[in-house]
């Protein structure tokens, strides 16, 4: 059986094609979550990593490596790495933002409390670190120790913004590149890396996961307005919790006297009564922010898409190029 016809989506196609190597990156990161003093670590940990996520990132990782040919043992360790550093910022991020649910299910902060959630990520963030320096690339460390910065800097300037009307969609960037893509770059980034290849390979992968890791969160934003409570967040979350996401942005610049004191009132100051909502979905339907949402999520997946095209031709190849795709297909 082809793997088009057993699986259909792309994440589940390059699943297949990684198996083995997925299997292993599984096991490694069930041996490296354990703890031999602090039994809560490896409970909070499973929870979050038990819970059906895609792990997407660690896929990219052993992607990249496969595509540039890589036959060693460590992309394993650099997948677990990033696997430990999404998990731990996914902790933090629930605390932050108060949040009680994450894919689908109570989050852990809910089901234990604020700083068991705090000091697991911690853990993990320290756990990760453990594992990239046995792979005994200090290009390797640089790159993941740049995006752990990085991503720490963009969640930073996301909440020294939040509630700011005139937040700017630059602003909105460095807050995504820092959030979100860094993740993304590092993971195929490390790939290439850890496999030798050359520059202009490497660069096309880190464009790759970064224009990627953009268009996905762009999605993200979309979805908290107009998806279904399938994507295992409640809709309207971001408004709720008065995140300045793209959507937002893009109507808020737009918005009329009238509008701007709507914004203030349930943004800015926080004052959200039944029906605001739907009020707000409305000004941005008015404003076709909803749309320029899209259309801008959809030039970030083909400009991820373009990067390939300086790669190796490879059946990985191609599915990385249909993940591009898949990730805005969400939104269609």
């Amino acid at each position: 059986m082809s793997l088009d016809v057993a699986a259909t989506k792309p994440h589940e196609r390059l699943a297949q094609a990684l198996a083995p190597e997925m299997a292993a990156v599984n096991a490694m990161i069930r041996e490296r979550m354990a703890s031999e003093h602090a039994p809560r670590i490896p409970e909070v940990t499973a929870h979050l990593v038990e819970a059906g996520g895609k792990r997407l990132r660690p896929m990219l990782t052993l992607a990249a490596a496969k595509l540039c040919g890589y036959t060693g043992d460590y992309h394993i360790h650099l997948a677990t790495t990033v696997e430990f550093i999404h998990t731990a910022t996914l902790l933090h991020d629930d605390v932050v933002d108060e949040s009680d649910q994450r894919r689908g299910r109570p989050t852990a902060n809910l089901l234990w409390d604020n700083p068991s959630s705090v000091l697991v990520g911690d853990y993990l963030f320290s756990r990760s670190f453990q594992i990239m320096v046995e792979t005994g690339s200090i290009r390797v460390l640089g790159i993941l120790a740049d995006a752990s910065a990085t991503i720490a800097e963009g969640e930073v300037l996301q909440l020294t913004v939040s509630r700011d009307l005139s937040t700017s969609e630059d602003t909105y960037l460095k807050v995504v590149r820092g959030k979100t893509a860094a993740l993304f770059s590092a993971a195929t980034q490390v790939g290439a890396v850890i496999s030798g290849a050359d520059q202009a390979v490497e660069q096309a992968l880190y464009d790759y996961g970064d224009a990627l890791g953009i268009s996905f969160q762009m999605v993200d934003d979309l979805l908290d307005y107009g998806g279904t409570e399938a994507i295992g967040k409640n809709i309207g979350d971001d408004f709720r919790e008065r995140k300045l996401s793209l959507p937002l942005i893009k109507a808020i610049a737009k918005s009329d006297a009238d509008e701007m004191a709507f914004w203030t009132r349930t943004i800015a100051k926080g004052k959200q009564d039944d029906g605001d909502l739907e009020q707000a979905i409305a000004i941005m339907k008015k404003h076709g922010a909803l749309e320029a949402t899209r259309d801008e999520a959809l030039a970030w997946s083909a400009k991820a898409k373009e990067s390939l095209q300086s790669v190796p031709d490879h059946e990985i190849r191609t599915m990385l190029s249909d993940i591009a795709d898949y990730v805005v297909a969400r939104i269609n």
